[in-house]
């Protein structure tokens, strides 16, 4: 419709120039008709009379000879010649007054030599039309004019000619004009539909994951808030493939791909008709399932689960994905999209972190990976700031009492929360390249406190903790080396996981440390995954058994005994951590422990009362 109407513009004024040019094309026939008129009868008749004076009879009876035959067969309707001043010198019925005004400019320009053609209305007259020409007539001596012939000429025939001429030019515009329309709507139906389907596949795209053709993000959260809005109870899961990362480095990326799009087909065939499946990006995939409680979701993720970690082959070779699941149920932890999302990356974290690898969001036990970027800005300003101050702990010899050691805890005295323990804050940093420059403030503040109290006669070691990140740096070993230059006594604690997870570059740093003289401790031992074949590569001086080992009971005794064996048979001591009464500590020492500490003998006290721990013996 819309292409028509410059069509049906065009058409008209087609027509409207095609009428203009039958008028004028009859005007011009006028024109010539009245010069042959002109030339061939009257200035022959008038023998180059003046009319400003008249004419004789005989030059009357010549022009009357010379028209009649054309007034008679009708070719010339009415004929008057005019001098210059409007007087009417002959016409064809006698009357020697009326015509066209003197005045008019078709009757000046006439005067001038100019002929002039008009189409005038003429009730009378066939057609209602007819031609009014004023024709100049020339002397045949001179040349020059000496009068003005006014005819009427008859329109209908010229008309009736230009009709049949315009009705076949009528007829070829029209199918011009038709097939031009036909092309103009071919090209805009063509366009629209292809504006149509790009249209909708830029929305599909905008809303779908190229890769899988899940839906994406915005996608996700769109569904999501029609979900929750629907007042059902339901879950929002987020899911994270384990180890997904070691697939494109080992396979290369192509695998990985391939590896998205089967998880995606196990995803679908797993989850109910209607449950909801998005890529959230990389790994990360997330799941809306509307219509359970908490033991329902628990049910379905553990076939989603066993339907994910069914063995597949990539390139050839055999393996198995993970994954872990993080569920925010509505509207129990929350109505908003965000908030759901949020304590179900939070859950999914705490599962990485632990042995689950389905965990329901339990409020506030769960570390919120969200909150972690605030803390993360907070921390930068911190360490420019100088808001973190190390308290220290005491490790004591279970044969004599004496103070062997200090253990160099940090905390955050946070302007605005007050002094912060560590799980306030580390588990950020650790996420983050702020773990670098936090454990080389540790170090250098620890080891400048050591030589404070070396110099007040306490030639106690100090003890520092350390994380994977930072035995993963290649510099690392060189810059502690750098920062310790011995004889200073100084032990790096590594958690059981960071030695599980060490790579080749941190097994390497840990024996360029321990060649150097720095002593190596795993701390919290027990509480991972540390296997005998990881303990055996390293070089370690002490082991720090976890205080969850350190109640006394049965399985515990035989617990720490076999791990007081294995260390001394790989040369090393063993520390008893979370030691709080003297009961504990008769029997870890009757165990055979070394060294213990905890909060029967201090608590970790600031850098000023170390002097005064001499007391705990």
């Amino acid at each position: 419709m819309v292409s028509l109407l410059p069509v049906g513009a065009l058409g008209l004024v087609l027509l409207s120039g095609v009428r203009g040019d039958a008028a004028k094309q009859g005007q011009d026939q006028g024109k010539a008709q009245a010069a042959v008129i002109a030339e061939m009868a009257i200035a022959p008749a008038l023998d180059d009379a003046d009319l400003t004076q008249g004419i004789t009879a005989g030059q009357r009876d010549s022009l009357a000879k010379a028209t009649d035959l054309a007034l008679y067969h009708g070719s010339v309707l009415r004929m008057r010649l005019r001098n210059f001043n409007g007087q009417v010198i002959f016409s064809d019925d006698g009357s020697t007054s009326g015509g066209v005004p003197v005045t008019d400019p078709a009757f000046q320009s006439a005067s001038l030599g100019t002929s002039a053609a008009t189409l005038v209305r003429d009730a009378e007259a066939p057609g209602g039309q007819i031609i009014q020409v004023l024709q100049p007539v020339f002397a045949r001596a001179s040349g020059e004019a000496i009068g003005v012939l006014e005819l009427y000429l008859p329109y209908d025939k010229i008309a009736a000619r230009l009709h049949q001429q315009m009705v076949v030019t009528y007829r070829r515009l029209g199918v011009g004009l038709g097939l031009l329309y036909l092309a103009v709507s071919l090209i805009s139906w063509s366009t629209t539909r292809s504006l149509r389907r790009y249209a909708a596949r830029q929305a599909h795209e905008a809303l779908h994951d190229g890769l899988t053709g899940l839906p994406n993000r915005e996608a996700f959260r769109q569904r999501a808030a029609d979900a929750v809005g629907e007042r059902r109870d339901g879950a929002v899961v987020v899911v994270d493939l384990n180890r997904f990362k070691e697939v494109n480095d080992t396979l290369g990326h192509h695998a990985g791909d391939q590896l998205l799009r089967v998880i995606t087909g196990r995803l679908r065939s797993a989850l109910r008709a209607e449950d909801t499946v998005a890529r959230l990006g990389g790994d990360e995939f997330a799941l809306i399932l509307p219509g359970l409680d908490a033991a329902g979701v628990r049910t379905l993720l553990e076939r989603v689960r066993a339907e994910l970690t069914r063995e597949m082959v990539l390139d050839g070779v055999p393996l198995s994905i993970e994954a872990s699941f993080g569920v925010a149920l509505y509207p129990a932890h929350g109505d908003d999209v965000e908030r759901l999302l949020r304590h179900a990356d939070a859950a999914m974290y705490q599962g990485k972190r632990g042995a689950a690898d389905i965990v329901i969001y339990s409020g506030e036990r769960v570390a919120q990976p969200t909150q972690w970027l605030v803390v993360q800005a907070e921390l930068r300003h911190a360490l420019e700031r100088d808001e973190l101050v190390l308290h220290y702990q005491p490790k004591v010899r279970l044969a004599d009492g004496v103070v062997t050691g200090v253990e160099a805890l940090v905390r955050w005295q946070h302007p605005e929360r007050g002094l912060l323990p560590p799980a306030a804050f580390l588990p950020a940093a650790e996420q983050s390249g702020l773990i670098e420059p936090l454990t080389a403030w540790v170090l250098r503040r620890a080891l400048a406190d050591q030589r404070a109290w070396t110099a007040a006669g306490r030639d106690w070691a100090v003890s520092v903790n350390v994380s994977a990140r930072n035995l993963e740096t290649p510099s690392f070993a060189s810059s502690v080396i750098d920062l310790w230059n011995s004889p200073k006594r100084l032990v790096l604690e590594i958690t059981e996981t960071a030695v599980v997870d060490d790579v080749a570059a941190a097994q390497h740093a840990l024996r360029e440390l321990a060649a150097a003289g720095i002593g190596l401790s795993v701390d919290d031992f027990g509480a991972g995954y540390t296997s005998l074949g990881r303990l055996r590569g390293v070089p370690l001086t002490e082991i720090k058994i976890d205080r969850s080992f350190v109640e006394e009971s049965p399985e515990n005794r035989a617990i720490v005994r076999g791990v007081v064996a294995l260390a001394h048979g790989l040369g090393c001591r063993v520390t008893a951590e979370g030691v709080e009464t003297a009961e504990v500590a008769a029997w870890v020492a009757a165990a055979g422990c070394d060294d213990a500490q905890g909060y029967f003998y201090s608590r970790p006290v600031p850098w000023a009362q170390v002097p005064t721990l001499e007391g705990v013996r």
